[in-house]
């Protein structure tokens, strides 16, 4: 391979970048990104951005400079267009042929449809600086859709001072990630903090970009009304190449995209084979991007892969940390293993495992980062119940159930 062409200027565009030159590629590299930043990190942009702790340069990644060190190419404010083979059409016009293409250009924030211009979403750095100003001028935020940006916006906006409501269509927000059995906890998060959390509530639409109509007939206004229901493959411009695009790019379990040669792709846009599911999985995980991108560019290089990882997912909500390490789609019963979140007692401190059976899929903590890392071990290894419990005891020096 002698030109590498990276689509996708974020996380998984600059780790994919940075993995092939520490792995000994000393080849053309090329790095396209449709925003004119330089590369950043969005996990803050929920988290310190909008609650003020941090300013905008902080979550840069590698600024031009850096980029520069790793004597990258880079083309930034360049849409892609189109894939044409291991050629790359961009949005002037222009063309960038490699022997190699690597995809990592994420997704988009998920709009309802009717959404009006003035309602809020939140996914790039420039959402995140206007909204974290917008909250500044405002007295009320109406949150539609209870998941981890809805639950950070928010907290950051409560901690402002709002008056914060969310509309949550499942019965517990966060329930797509922990569980219908563990949302209760994140319910208490919301409630025990001041927010009008409103669960099974159905938006039938929109009066303006204040307002919304609700299942019942009634009306909510707001100062800011923010939509956090998700997010979609950014896609649309590989129609016509020829690539599987389902819910993501099919991907082999080494990012090769199916039935496309010298194409990978990584990140929140690729579905990868899982041989845990035995099905293409697509994970919107920072930590499954970083990875991935250590395995692609093992892969184009030919060099041996790294061992599978174990997928992991935080959200910082109303004061402590949530962290889900796992598959818990894949449990069928939830083991209560450190503290009595669930019986009522504090949410901090709790931690739970997710079974299949009395194997170990998944753990979720609660404000309790010191028990993940030797819990991780057991998910890794799909633990039996009796060892699970036996590893708890040890931590916590007492009796569990």
């Amino acid at each position: 391979m002698e030109h590498v062409v990276v689509v996708g200027a974020g996380l998984g565009g600059v780790r994919t970048v940075e993995q092939l030159r520490a792995c000994g590629y000393e080849g053309r590299l090329t790095l396209i990104g449709a925003e004119d930043h330089p590369p950043y990190d969005r996990p803050p942009l929920s988290k310190q951005i909008l609650s003020g702790v941090w300013d905008a340069e902080r979550v840069i990644l590698r600024d031009k400079p850096a980029l520069d060190e790793l004597n990258v190419s880079y083309r930034l404010g360049a849409a892609a267009t189109g894939l044409n083979g291991t050629t790359v059409e961009l949005d002037d016009g222009s063309t960038v042929a490699g022997d190699a293409v690597v995809i990592a250009t994420g997704v988009t924030a998920r709009t309802i449809p009717g959404q009006p211009d003035g309602v809020w979403t939140l996914r790039t750095l420039d959402d995140a600086t206007a909204l974290r100003d917008a909250l500044d001028a405002s007295r009320s935020l109406l949150v539609v859709g209870g998941g981890f940006i809805g639950a950070e916006v928010a907290h950051a906006a409560k901690a402002r001072g709002l008056d914060v409501t969310v509309l949550e269509a499942a019965p517990s927000p966060c329930e797509r990630a922990l569980g219908p059995t563990i949302g209760p906890l994140v319910n208490r998060l919301f409630t025990e903090n001041g927010v009008d959390l409103r669960c099974g509530t159905a938006l039938t639409g929109f009066v303006d970009a204040h307002t919304v109509t609700l299942g019942d007939g009634s009306t909510l206004s707001a100062d800011i009304v923010l939509v956090g229901i998700g997010a979609t493959p950014d896609l649309g411009w590989l129609a016509g190449s020829g690539v599987d695009v389902g819910d993501g790019i099919a991907c082999d379990r080494s990012g090769r995209v199916v039935g496309a040669p010298n194409v990978w792709a990584l990140g929140d846009v690729a579905a990868w084979w899982d041989e845990v599911r035995g099905a293409r999985c697509r994970t919107e995980h920072w930590t499954t991007t970083v990875d991935q991108a250590a395995v692609v560019a093992r892969d184009v290089l030919g060099q041996e892969l790294p061992a599978p990882a174990v997928p992991y997912v935080w959200s910082d909500q109303f004061g402590l940390k949530i962290q889900l390490v796992g598959r818990p789609d894949l449990a069928d019963n939830v083991l209560p293993l450190i503290g009595e979140g669930l019986d009522g007692g504090p949410v901090r401190g709790t931690v739970v495992g997710y079974l299949a059976g009395d194997r170990l899929m998944a753990v979720a903590g609660f404000g309790a980062p010191r028990y993940l890392p030797r819990l991780r071990g057991l998910v890794a290894t799909g633990a039996h119940r009796g060892t699970v419990l036996s590893l708890t005891q040890e931590l916590i020096g007492g009796v569990v159930r």
